[in-house]
């Protein structure tokens, strides 16, 4: 089943552990949702995109190079923050209605609200031995 109740290995990296930030997220369920946050402090929200592809959610930021920004003048002698590109990938393995996911940004969140399919999570029932 794996974490969160999506089942195996989600939420890498496109370009794995070295090739591009890694926007960290935490991942919540409740009866009824699964709840994805994003810290994504500082990004323009209209240039977040969500996708849903073969059971497959995607959030990707195509970011800017820093050295193109004429907004920010000088040259940073340390640097641990930009606005970087990312993309995150998380496999539903069918367990979310896709058609209701919702998504919010506020106060450097992202907020992806996966509402459960009820026909493939059903509650755990207590097996009797006799």
């Amino acid at each position: 089943m794996g974490r969160g109740g999506f089942g195996g290995y989600w939420g890498r990296s496109k370009f794995g552990r070295f090739g591009t930030q890694q926007a960290p997220v935490n991942i919540e369920e409740t009866d009824t949702n699964f709840v994805i946050s994003l810290y994504a402090a500082g990004l323009n929200k209209d240039q977040v995109k969500l996708t849903v592809k073969d059971d497959l959610l995607i959030i990707s930021y195509p970011g800017h190079d820093q050295s193109a920004n004429t907004d920010q003048p000088g040259n940073y002698t340390y640097q641990e923050y930009s606005q970087r590109s990312f993309e995150r990938s998380f496999r539903l393995n069918n367990k979310v209605s896709t058609e209701l996911i919702t998504a919010s940004y506020a106060d450097g969140i992202l907020k992806v609200v996966l509402p459960k399919n009820p026909d493939t999570n059903k509650p755990a029932q207590a097996i009797s031995i006799d």
